[in-house]
């Protein structure tokens, strides 16, 4: 009877997740920061008056309660420069990678090897498999 397997720590499967799903979580991160920001610039500029924000300023400012709108102004700028950051870094690592990859060159990959693997930080475990893919392919040893 073979042993039963431990169940993978919720931890791990937590950062892989993360890892996976990069360029979807940054582009999210963006996207939340800007609708706060849009929520504050409904309710402090003359946009109060127009669309949907007069209902949505009921919701975020109600009468007897906090004003969330004060810290939508505060919070939103910060979350979209934080997502602006994720997505930058993400993308520009994507394109760097993809031009290292095309490499046919076995010497030419090798002097990229240091930059390659520093730039799997930004990228996906699906990348790390492709570049131990080049790797065999190019039939280098660890």
């Amino acid at each position: 009877m073979p042993p039963e397997a431990e169940p993978v720590p919720f931890g791990r499967r937590f950062r892989h997740a993360l890892r996976r799903y990069r360029a979807s979580i940054s582009i999210l991160v963006l996207a939340v920061g800007a609708f706060l920001t849009i929520l504050a610039l409904g309710y402090f500029t003359p946009l109060s008056t127009f669309g949907p924000f007069p209902a949505i300023d009921t919701a975020t400012n109600p009468p007897a309660g906090p004003n969330w709108n004060l810290l939508f102004v505060v919070v939103g700028p910060i979350i979209i420069i934080i997502g602006a950051y994720l997505v930058g870094a993400y993308f520009v690592a994507r394109r760097r990678f993809e031009h290292l990859m095309l490499t046919k060159s076995k010497a030419e990959f090798l002097r990229n090897i240091p930059e390659l693997e520093k730039l799997l930080w930004d990228l996906t475990p699906q990348d790390e498999l492709r570049y131990e893919e080049k790797r065999a392919e190019l039939r280098l040893k660890r």
